[in-house]
């Protein structure tokens, strides 16, 4: 990984000298290893390196290849290293010195912005072409790693993260208020703003293209959705192994001798961790999975249709491999406030769920007391490996296929995955007005909630910002009715979330690199090209997620049907902390944006209204540890970027 950062003036004017230092000083917690900066005609572009990869060794800074007039910036980690040097049509062996970025910038110098579809990886990286004047940012399909920028008075200016712009004094540094509000409703962003005023983000699977005559930004990834063809369920599964193999092993490279994955009682962290052990039989790697469980002792209530102690589970997982080292993470009544301060300076932004921050930031601590590097994950699992397939419900139905509906809802229900109710309305609620949704759901319990419930915000600063509206611009339904199309839905919700700040956080604050295999690009295409009926068929759900892994995971992963509760003791924490949170709500209370922005009466009244039971209940869970802890975030983020401390 590396940090970049770079300052263009267009018309050529100086620009101050040290200003590219000084951005890359400002990130030295995210590159300790080296600095390397250079400079050129009113452009100035350098990276700091954080060495994860073995051919680190041989970066030796800004990647400029002869006769191109090309320099390149970069951080990131291409997986498909080998295809890209065959395509290129070099020899292997002149590449077996040379990192990443000397490989990206050749792909970019033979195929221009197209090359961005043939690499799998990780990246984030600017591309300065002194020829054309032009500067090209650019991120991954899913953005692991952040890109920021800033347009200002006669110069352009970008960074890795928002701290290494902001070391500019002529960078202005405050909060986005109305991007907070947004992140407070669960909006999921959209464009280029960031929680910063004028800070910009590169989205993620973007290109954004600077000219003397100003900037465009272009989505440069739009993956195929299925063609109709079909393909044996076997050949299917054997494509899915294949996937999820190639992606696994690729985000292996550069581990030591023991590498972290984070197995919870679910299914895609258990086929992750099942498929590294797999990969790792027979050298001298092993893997430490760590599982968050409650506190010894714990034995209360966790929501319908949930277990909380998801240490059995995992142990089940673990079991199967003997390279396997299961590593159990008690959270201890930990305080979900702890953390607050040093979350703002590594992250620069606010975290979205605190209740769940307690365990992994113990999970990521007791990695990194192993000499853990690389952490494995799978939280796009849902929308690969296990996309449950139920969009294929009324898609049949839209299709004019009653008869093949009725058959999968009759075997849906027979197999006891899903209720008649369930069926229907997974099934007619795409096609029905959204009042009435909202209003048969609040009616059986289950289902729609208004914002204000489960959110912080002030009611008069969601009716100016007309946030509804904005929800679906965004494709985002607040009735929160079911989808009809899986492939637009999975898509979208891939798409909903950017995690390169926290991932690159991660790894300034626990030097560990987070890496998801089922964020694959391969793998990725490869699920949303796939027919429905691999995923939903004879009434089962994310049925070849099932068939792939049936002889990789234990039946105790297979056959359950309620999902774990990771952190199920967190109101323990939280209540422990109580008068910690009563004094940190009378602080954002007395601070400006935040009580612009939060209804810290509500916050005040239910500090006030403590309950003593019932953390399980829906109610409990939407004012505590989604409205309460989630305002205590970003009311936290707008009292430090407003300098009120």
């Amino acid at each position: 990984m590396s940090a970049i950062a770079g300052i263009w003036t267009p018309d050529g004017r100086p620009f101050r000298p040290d200003a590219c230092e000084r951005m890359l000083d400002a990130q030295r917690s995210y590159g300790p290893d080296d600095a390397k900066h250079w400079r050129g005609p009113g452009i100035t572009m350098g990276r700091r390196l954080f060495r994860l990869l073995p051919e680190d060794g041989f970066d030796r800074g800004v990647q400029q290849p002869a006769g191109r007039g090309l320099t390149l910036v970069a951080d990131l980690r291409i997986d498909n290293r080998d295809e890209i040097i065959l395509d290129l049509g070099e020899r292997h062996d002149r590449h077996a010195q040379s990192c990443d970025a000397a490989i990206l910038v050749a792909a970019l110098a033979r195929w221009g912005d197209d090359a961005l579809n043939r690499i799998a990886g990780d990246f984030a990286f600017a591309l300065y072409d002194t020829q054309a004047r032009t500067l090209t940012l650019a991120r991954d399909i899913l953005g692991q790693r952040p890109l920021h920028y800033y347009r200002g008075d006669g110069f352009f200016a970008f960074a890795t993260m928002p701290k290494g712009l902001h070391a500019l004094s002529e960078i202005p540094y405050a909060a986005n208020e109305a991007f907070v509000a947004e992140f407070v409703a669960l909006l999921p962003p959209a464009g280029s703003s960031t929680f910063f005023t004028a800070i910009e983000r590169v989205e993620p699977g973007h290109i954004v293209t600077v000219t003397q005559d100003g900037i465009a930004s272009r989505r440069y990834w739009e993956p195929r959705p299925p063609d109709g063809s079909r393909m044996s369920p076997a050949l299917a599964v054997e494509g899915l192994r294949h996937h999820m193999a190639l992606a696994t092993q690729a985000r292996l490279r550069g581990i030591r001798p023991v590498v972290g994955t984070q197995l919870s009682g679910g299914f895609d962290s258990g086929a992750v961790t099942a498929t590294a052990a797999r990969l790792l039989r027979g050298t001298d790697r092993r893997l430490a999975a760590f599982t968050a469980v409650p506190r010894d002792g714990y034995d209360g209530p966790v929501p319908r249709d949930r277990f909380g102690d998801e240490g059995p589970h995992a142990a089940a997982v673990a079991a199967l491999y003997d390279n396997i080292e299961h590593v159990l993470v008690r959270s201890d009544r930990a305080s979900p406030l702890d953390d607050l301060d040093r979350m703002f300076f590594l992250f620069d932004r606010p975290m979205l769920n605190l209740c769940n921050w307690s365990w992994f930031s113990r999970i990521a601590a007791a990695a990194r007391d192993r000499g853990i590097n690389v952490m494995l994950n799978g939280q796009m699992g849902n929308m690969t490996i296990s996309y449950n397939g139920l969009e294929r419900l009324p898609a049949l139905l839209a299709a004019g296929a009653p008869l093949a509906w009725a058959r999968e809802a009759r075997r849906l229900h027979a197999n006891r995955f899903m209720s008649a109710r369930g069926i229907l309305a997974q099934t007619l609620g795409p096609f029905l007005p959204r009042p009435l949704w909202r209003r048969l759901a609040e009616a059986t319990g289950r289902g729609a909630r208004d914002v204000l419930h489960y959110s912080a915000i002030r009611p008069d600063v969601l009716a100016d910002l007309d946030l509804p509206r904005v929800a679906l611009e965004r494709d985002l339904d607040l009735s929160y009715r079911p989808r009809r199309d899986g492939f637009a839905a999975r898509l979208w919700g891939m798409r909903r979330v950017d995690l390169g700040n926290v991932n690159k956080g991660m790894l300034a604050g626990w030097q560990i690199d987070q890496r998801d295999p089922t964020a694959d690009k391969r793998l990725i295409e490869y699920c949303l090209a796939l027919p429905m009926e691999h995923f939903l068929g004879d009434g089962v759900p994310r049925l070849i997620g099932r068939r792939a892994f049936a002889d990789r995971l234990p039946p105790r992963i297979l056959d359950e049907r309620r999902k774990g509760y990771q952190g199920a003791d967190w109101h323990e924490g939280l209540d422990a902390a109580r008068a910690e949170v009563a004094v940190e709500i009378e602080r954002l209370g007395a601070c400006a944006p935040v009580d612009r922005t939060l209804d810290t009466a509500r916050l005040k009244a239910l500090v006030a209204n403590w309950p003593a039971d019932g953390w399980e209940r829906q109610e409990r869970v939407e004012r505590y540890r989604l409205a309460l802890l989630r305002g205590i975030a970003a009311g936290h983020f707008l009292r430090k970027a407003s300098g009120a401390n």
